[in-house]
């Protein structure tokens, strides 16, 4: 793989059962590469052991005055820079390429892992640690990944360099072939302190990442509240926090580097001071001195990567836990259907959505309403409506709150997927599944680019983007961004709206996710709180426009506005996580008192009232007066 052939057609299947298992997935997706880039690091670091060789092979031809010798080592020399040139840069370009591929593929797999689960990732971890993932964890795996072949070649230049010194000069050849293992090995020891600090620096920065995240997301309204100030204290605090964690990891790294430096500066002394009395008694000819000096003084080079590479095993290891943490989370529960998930036929056009665990039923065809008393409640049976059913699975805090209100006893793993026309979404392959049902969320975003960008979304093309425009009333939208366009752009569908649309307000943002929605004209269209940022006129108008335009088609709303309610063919009053009454917003407002408090926003004492015949009324409100 090229640099040139990114993005891979297909990344592949991690193996996320933990960090470590995860570089070893990536490195076996890269053998090529890597044995590319060991090929060119033994010619370079090969070049770079046979140096010493040669210059004592020099030294010797200059003593014996054999000038033949010494023009033969000299063309060897020549050759051994020649290799040292070319390896050193082809290996680093391999190594460079082996780098941004192992970045590329990981972030590949989590580009397709957050369009897997959608915003049901953010429910199972933080908004803040998936960032940190996709950025800095990304750098620091890909830095293994191309510091291995590196590593692998520096341990054949060591073993070659203490090798030849045996044969060479025996006496030094073993003082040195000793020595250089003890210098590798010394700063094991220190290795998980090194790793501890590393890991503390990275979880808070990690956290100062999320609130920063947080804190961005939230700006318009701080600055409201006048909240401001406090929470960029509270990250001025945070940063401080990860100075000092950042400054204790560098003193034990520096404490690394340091031993690096002084063990093989004491090995050199010795290698000096030994053999410089073994020349003095005769036993060891000068070349032999010089080459054994040079070639302890090359060792400084590639004993350099032994600590690299625990560096970048320190630094990547928690950072490819995080991301095999990230990649191993699944849509469902791979145990309960592992035969039969993606494998299933797409159920045929016009059935009914239906949610077992609520009782939930959307009729093909119908608009449907559904009113939640718990906004929280209406958000995760949207995005179960839509198959994402793993925001059901992740503990019993969510289940027991259901099951004490429904006063069941089952849990989450028992409750099938929600099936469309019979056919369990769960068992459809995802790209089938989200093409038959679109969820929007009460929080869409939106794409930098222009307005005709926004709207290229796959769609059955049944739906025009000016009748979606229109639907939404999106009119005074068109105008604010025809406004803001440069000079020359006098299409609106040609003006650029910025990055999550900041320079248009809530409402317009809003109606302009719905369009994007209504283009889509998907089978099944789920939309929780679509008007919640809108005035009442234009709100009725809206209600108006999706039951004209989603004539025909399966549309469920998650609301508790009357004026969306009063223009769906039926609601569904959804309490305690199970169904509670089933009928049209005016029959469900005589008839249901919880339903009326939800839409209405009764209090009991309103309720208590409403109930009361005329003379018992009169009596409640003389009560009322004379408690006052």
């Amino acid at each position: 793989m090229q640099i040139s052939d990114l993005p891979y057609p297909d990344p592949g299947v991690p193996d996320a059962r933990s960090g470590p298992r995860f570089l070893l997935w990536l490195g076996r997706g890269q053998l090529g590469g890597q044995l590319k880039s060991l090929a060119w690091g033994m010619l370079h670091f090969g070049g770079v052991a046979g140096l010493p060789y040669a210059v004592g092979l020099g030294v010797d031809a200059v003593v014996d005055r054999e000038p033949n010798r010494l023009l033969l080592v000299g063309g060897l020399l020549v050759l051994i820079g020649v290799a040292i040139s070319v390896g050193d840069a082809m290996l680093h370009r391999t190594a460079v390429t082996n780098w941004i591929t192992a970045a590329a593929r990981v972030q590949q797999l989590l580009a397709r892992k957050t369009a897997e689960l959608g915003s049901a990732l953010t429910r199972r971890v933080a908004a803040g640690e998936v960032v940190a993932v996709s950025t800095g964890d990304v750098e620091k795996i890909g830095w293994f990944v191309e510091a291995v072949s590196r590593f692998l070649a520096a341990v054949f230049a060591v073993v070659l360099v203490c090798v030849g010194l045996v044969f060479y000069a025996p006496e030094l050849g073993v003082v040195v072939a000793v020595g250089v293992p003890l210098i590798a090995l010394a700063s094991l020891p220190l290795l998980p302190r090194a790793t501890r600090r590393a890991d503390v620096q990275r979880e808070k920065a990690g956290r100062a990442t999320e609130l920063a995240s947080d804190t961005v997301a939230g700006l318009r309204v701080l600055r409201g509240i006048g909240g401001e100030e406090l929470f960029l204290g509270r990250y001025r605090e945070a940063s401080q926090e990860v100075r000092r964690a950042a400054v204790r990891s560098a003193r034990m790294w520096a404490l690394i580097s340091a031993i690096q430096v002084v063990l093989p500066g004491l090995l050199l002394i010795t290698v000096v001071w030994y053999g410089a009395s073994l020349a003095l008694d005769g036993r060891i000819a000068v070349g032999e001195l010089v080459a054994a000096f040079s070639a302890v003084a090359t060792l400084l080079y590639p004993l350099r990567h032994f600590e690299e590479i625990a560096m970048a095993y320190s630094f990547s290891r928690p950072s490819a836990k995080r991301a095999a943490r990230v990649l191993s989370l699944t849509r469902t529960d791979p145990a309960e259907r592992p035969a039969q998930a993606g494998t299933v036929e797409e159920p045929a056009a016009g059935g009914d959505l239906y949610d077992p665990r609520t009782g939930l039923l959307a009729p093909a065809g119908r608009f449907t309403a559904v009113v939640c008393g718990d906004p929280d409640l209406a958000g995760r049976l949207a995005e179960r409506l839509g198959g994402h059913a793993m925001e059901d699975r992740d503990g019993g805090d969510r289940g027991g709150e259901e099951e004490g209100a429904g006063g069941s006893d089952r849990d989450a793993k028992d409750c099938p997927s929600v099936l469309l026309g019979g056919v369990a979404l769960d068992d459809l392959a995802l790209d089938t599944a989200r093409r038959l049902v679109l969820v929007q969320d009460k929080d869409p975003v939106l794409l930098s680019g222009t307005l005709r960008e926004l709207l290229d979304v796959p769609a059955s093309g049944a739906v025009e983007s000016g009748a979606a425009l229109a639907a939404a009333q999106c009119a005074d939208v068109l105008d604010a961004l025809l406004q803001s366009a440069p000079d020359g752009v006098e299409d609106p569908m040609d003006a650029r709206i910025t990055e999550r649309g900041r320079s248009l307000s809530g409402g317009q943002r809003q109606r302009l996710a719905l369009a994007r929605s209504l283009v889509t004209d998907p089978e099944v269209l789920v939309l929780d709180e679509p008007t919640s940022a809108v005035d009442s006129h234009t709100e009725a108008r809206i209600a108006d426009g999706i039951a004209a335009l989603r004539g025909g088609r399966t549309t469920v709303v998650l609301a508790s506005s009357p004026l969306l309610l009063d223009r769906a063919d039926r609601v569904v009053l959804i309490d305690g996580g199970t169904v509670a009454a089933v009928g049209t917003h005016r029959e469900l407002l005589h008839r249901e008192p919880l339903y009326r408090a939800v839409v209405t926003r009764e209090t009991d004492e309103e309720q208590r009232l409403a109930g009361l015949g005329l003379t018992e009324l009169e009596e409640a409100l003389t009560e009322i007066e004379e408690s006052a």
